[in-house]
């Protein structure tokens, strides 16, 4: 076949097929267009899951009718000017439009501030039609109805109708999280309505229009973000080691106000959590990154969700550093949702009798009472009969205006059922109760400490909390100095490629500080002299490439460091207090005060979390105090 130039709606089909890959593409594309036109209200309805219609409204500054023809030509955009690398809007390639006319019946009507009227232009299948006037209020309303009409081979790669709202759902709170000082509104007949009213551009405001995305909980489970180095700027919201989610859908990422969706990035936030979160969960984070755009590539994806980093190292131990700098800083804070989920548990029950004893001064009740039979429990009673009433354990027939002699006996004579030691016959110190975690109170099941503050209940699991102190006090001491190594009889040789060998030559110095000894050994292999006493017996081969592939990814030693830091959990896992031990009322206290003293004491090595607060007013809550 002879080469050929290929139609304009061929061309357009193509760039469809790269830049809209369901309708979700489209509504990102649209709503892009809105905010880079100013609009200060974004209302979106779609229909079938966006196959059969979206329709994206906005105030902003409109389209004048001469510019509509141009505005569904390819490649013909307002956004960019003449430098490539000095892109400050959202969309500036110009492909979107003619590209969503290529593939499905698309109609723009728009008005301008300055306009007497609206005008009017639509495109089918890639066939523009003529520009007429229409009536429009100022801004710009884009209808799309039909999408892939004209490639009907896509349609058979489209998911159900509930997956693809879905999907436009995540794309509009994506973006909306970016934008607090706008309105977005999602409705249509395939999807409940999703209103996300303006909150304002301001601290408070951004952290407001996250809670109405991610959920209330969030704000009281986030620690702020705010640190900068060398011109990057990082801003925003990390959740506290307790408070994940079972995947990464949560991770918001933005570059200079773009949602993005960077490995870069992810593999940050991964690292930084990597000491206080279980493998399988993850951390729930929005973080925004502000940088000179000639530093960051944003032209290296269709749809414009990667972005290329100049300094890659700079933007990930920025991102690393500052989340692990937050945490410590933080200090010791339990998730909400821990209070919530024990306060599912302790579900008010029922008495297991039928008859409530009656009250004082009611005869008949009294003598009705009396007449079925029931004459209370017995002094020789099982105390656990009704655990649920422990009041009601007395002779009926004694008088009930306040605890008699020998009831009250029943609760100062024998052990108690429920706490295996007792941290104190006197009351604790005033300063130890405005302590974050309290005063020890007992021991429960020789293994959960139960504290009190001026304002709550503590429940913390001794081994979980005095695993992570010794896990930190073992890391502190395992980076303060090189790394013990240990000399091999015979040099490990390691073939690798030449650039790998190179990268591993570069980075030999860190290497060597966490105890691995090597050296290039001819172009393409490294000379492994040395190894981490603390690692034993190890693959050497495997360790090395390992390395040599993190370099490659992210120019950092990661991996090595990773390792030993497993090992030490390990240690501090078999050299922790064990549960069963029964702990005095002051190793009880040194070790509440120990957790409030460590970064990260929240949870333990696993990314269990060490203690749960009950506030005194949802113990009230339970009791119907409130």
């Amino acid at each position: 076949m002879p080469i050929r130039q290929l139609s304009e709606t061929m061309i357009n089909q193509i760039a469809a097929g790269e830049v809209i890959e369901r309708p979700a593409s489209v509504v990102k594309e649209l709503v892009e267009n809105a905010l880079d036109a100013g609009a200060g209200r974004v209302e979106i309805v779609t229909a079938g899951g966006g196959l059969s219609l979206i329709r994206v409204t906005d105030d902003g500054s409109g389209i004048s009718e001469p510019e509509l023809a141009l505005a569904v030509a390819r490649h013909c955009t307002s956004k960019l000017s003449d430098d490539i690398h000095d892109i400050r809007s959202l969309g500036f390639r110009g492909e979107a439009l003619p590209s969503i006319g290529s593939v499905a019946r698309l109609s723009i009507r728009s008005r301008t501030a300055s306009g007497d009227s609206a005008a009017e232009i639509g495109i089918e299948g890639g066939r523009v039609l003529p520009v007429k006037p229409a009536a429009a209020n100022r801004g710009t309303t884009v209808e799309v109805r039909d999408l892939f009409f004209a490639t009907p081979a896509r349609l058979k790669f489209m998911k159900g109708e509930r997956a693809e709202s879905s999907a436009t759902g995540d794309v509009v709170k994506r973006i909306a999280i970016a934008f607090p000082a706008v309105r977005f509104t999602l409705a249509g007949a395939d999807r409940s309505t999703l209103e996300l009213p303006a909150t304002g551009d301001t601290p408070d405001g951004r952290l407001a229009r996250v809670a109405q995305v991610m959920g209330k909980d969030f704000p009281d489970n986030a620690i702020p973000i705010d640190a900068m180095r060398d011109g990057v700027h990082l801003a925003g919201h990390v959740s506290i080691p307790s408070y994940t989610r079972a995947n990464a859908l949560q991770q918001y990422a933005y570059v200079n106000g773009r949602p993005v969706r960077d490995k870069l990035i992810a593999g940050a936030i991964r690292g930084a959590f990597a000491d206080v979160l279980p493998r399988d969960r993850h951390a729930v984070t929005v973080l925004f990154l502000s940088l000179d755009p000639a530093t960051v590539d944003v032209n290296v994806h269709p749809a414009k969700a990667d972005v290329r980093f100049r300094d890659p190292g700079l933007v990930r131990g920025l991102i690393v550093g500052a989340i692990r700098e937050a945490l410590a800083g933080a200090g010791i804070r339990a998730a909400t949702s821990g209070a919530a989920g024990m306060m599912a548990a302790f579900r008010p029950g029922t008495a297991p009798y039928a008859h409530p004893r009656p009250t004082a001064g009611h005869r008949s009740y009294e003598a009705a009472y009396h007449a079925s039979g029931f004459s209370g429990f017995d002094h020789g009673s099982n105390l656990a009969r009704s655990p649920q009433r422990p009041l009601d354990m007395g002779d009926a027939r004694q008088p009930r205006n306040g605890f008699a002699e020998n009831e009250q006996a029943a609760f100062d004579t024998g052990p108690v059922a429920s706490a295996d030691a007792r941290a104190g016959i006197t009351e604790p110190a005033e300063a130890l109760l405005g302590m974050a975690l309290g005063a020890a109170r007992a021991q429960v099941h020789e293994n959960y400490i139960v504290a009190q503050t001026r304002d709550s209940l503590i429940i913390v699991d001794q081994h979980a909390a005095h695993e992570r102190l010794v896990y930190e006090a073992l890391k502190n001491a395992l980076h303060s100095r090189a790394v013990p190594s240990q000399m091999l009889l015979l040099p490990e040789i390691v073939d690798l490629p030449e650039e790998d060998a190179e990268r591993l030559a570069l980075h030999s110095e860190t290497l060597a500080k966490f105890g691995l000894g090597l050296e290039r050994f001819g172009p393409g292999a490294v000379a492994v002299r040395e190894t981490p006493s603390m690692l034993g017996e190890t693959n050497v081969q495997q360790l090395v490439r390992d390395l040599a592939d993190e370099i490659a990814d992210n120019d950092t030693v990661e991996t090595l460091k990773e390792r030993l830091d497993r090992i030490a959990a390990t240690m501090a896992c078999h050299g922790s207090v064990r549960s069963g031990r029964l702990l005095k009322a002051e190793e009880m206290n040194a070790l509440l005060r120990q957790m409030e003293a460590t970064p990260g004491s929240g949870t333990c090595n696993h990314g269990r979390p060490t203690y749960i607060e009950l506030k005194l007013a949802d113990i009230e809550r339970l009791f119907g105090r409130r």
